[in-house]
């Protein structure tokens, strides 16, 4: 059985930093490129970033890019979302999910997903 755990949310100021971790079991963590999405109070999921089986194919969304960085450690079947400058729009439950395929901002190409992490930024 596939599972995927979040973990290190929490609260934090704006412009603070704050890591968080998605650590898989049940299948070959490096044969699948992860992605971390986020939902926000009363909006739709939305993309976040994603990381291809190496770690070498990486793409954000817009709204994060240059302040969010995916990475993963196939070693440890762990891929990480590290968010700086955040801000309070960035408030949000985020997760991490497994691609199984199609397009790579689309949660419909996941198929295993977390139970989330929330993520609040204060002003």
């Amino acid at each position: 059985q596939v599972q995927l755990v979040e973990s290190g949310g929490g609260l934090v100021q704006a412009g603070g930093s704050v890591r968080l971790s998605c650590v898989a079991s049940g299948r070959t963590f490096s044969n699948y490129a992860m992605g971390w999405f986020r939902q926000a109070p009363g909006k739709e999921r939305e993309f976040v970033a994603f990381i291809g089986r190496s770690g070498r194919d990486i793409y954000y969304s817009d709204s994060v890019k240059g302040r969010f960085t995916i990475s993963r450690d196939n070693a440890k079947s762990t891929v990480y979302l590290q968010m700086n400058s955040l801000k309070p729009e960035d408030t949000a439950v985020y997760y991490c999910a497994s691609f199984r395929g199609g397009i790579y901002f689309n949660g419909e190409g996941y198929d295993y997903w977390g139970q989330g992490t929330q993520v609040t930024v204060s002003s």
